[in-house]
């Protein structure tokens, strides 16, 4: 029997959302809705634009949202990554211990220097623009993963943020292989666009020989095809994975099975704030997976989510929220 339905491997970062302006993020100098990697020197003059604005604080990181939002619906996950010996460590350790998340942060000394930090900036159109300072998590690697606890696991899964860091990857595609050894299930998230642009080959290399599970955006999906025709999108994303989600936002999701295509539409809202919504889909797409749902039913509990993270500033929901939501979708599904 499976110890941990989703064994989660990624990047530790305290979140510092702030809302601004698209004049002040221009003056920034930040590339829009995408994730931007900035060393301590740049973190410091972009912090002087923000001087004086709200800032909410929060665990992140990519894998990290997903690993929370599985628990915070019930499940059990397990997260490997890395943080310094720091306030901003103790405050994401301690987030994950209270969502209830396993990890590998309970075992390991955390090392000298910074925990990774993002800057995320929210503009008025609800798009989200990240600048993130890597810290302590860019020296992750292998001694992090706990072999044991992926073989016990139902689905390893794999953020794509990791294609920009050789020992994050290495360790990734390592514990993907201790998955495929143990009949684990693997999965992977395409992240963010520089990841595709810049980080091609490490993507290709979680990727390996297929996936159990591939998630993206549709922007993310068109740049990795070179396309924007939809077909040709999920022709060429099909045989990367037995089963494809590809988010597409306002217009819902599309679930891609065996040659199979089946559209999930989107849950009416208005967003104020996307940062978080693609990890929220995976997070609740994998609980519904694990938990006896089928790929269309997991894709809109997964939309539910992700339209209720939208439509509020942060990353992520409460437990109480996440368990309300199940509970209705579970009520309008029999």
């Amino acid at each position: 029997m499976s110890h941990y339905h989703l064994y989660a491997i990624g990047n530790a970062l305290v979140d510092t959302e702030y809302e601004v302006s698209d004049e002040l993020l221009s003056a920034m100098g930040v590339s829009k809705r995408h994730m931007t990697l900035i060393d301590m020197p740049q973190r410091a003059e972009l912090l002087r634009h923000v001087q004086g604005l709200h800032a909410r604080r929060t665990g992140g990181g990519s894998a990290g949202n997903t690993v929370v939002a599985l628990a915070q619906l019930g499940g059990n996950a397990f997260y490997s990554c890395r943080v310094a010996d720091d306030e901003l460590g103790a405050f994401y350790m301690q987030d994950l211990q209270t969502n209830g998340v396993a990890t590998n942060l309970t075992h390991t000394r955390p090392t000298e220097g910074q925990t990774g930090s993002c800057m995320v900036l929210v503009t008025p159109d609800a798009e989200r623009s990240m600048c993130t300072f890597l810290g302590a998590t860019s020296q992750l690697d292998a001694s992090a993963l706990h072999p044991q606890d992926i073989a016990k696991s139902k689905i390893y899964y794999m953020e794509g943020y990791l294609a920009a860091s050789p020992t994050g990857l290495e360790a990734a595609v390592q514990g993907r292989q201790i998955a495929i050894d143990h009949q684990v299930q693997t999965a992977l998230t395409l992240s963010d666009v520089s990841m595709i642009n810049f980080c091609k080959a490490g993507l290709e290399a979680m990727i390996g020989n297929g996936l159990d599970y591939l998630f993206a955006n549709e922007e993310e999906a068109q740049t990795w095809c070179g396309t924007n025709d939809l077909d040709a999108i999920l022709a060429q994303l099909s045989p990367l994975a037995k089963t494809v989600c590809l988010t597409r936002g306002p217009k819902g999701c599309i679930v891609v099975q065996g040659g199979q295509r089946t559209e999930v539409p989107a849950v009416p809202t208005k967003a104020v704030d996307t940062n978080g919504a693609g990890d929220m889909f995976a997070g609740t797409f994998l609980y519904g997976i694990t938990h006896g749902h089928s790929p269309a039913l997991a894709a809109a509990l997964a939309n539910r989510t992700a339209a209720a993270v939208v439509s509020q500033h942060g990353n992520r929901l409460t437990k109480a929220q996440m368990q309300a939501i199940y509970t209705d979708f579970q009520k309008a599904s029999s």
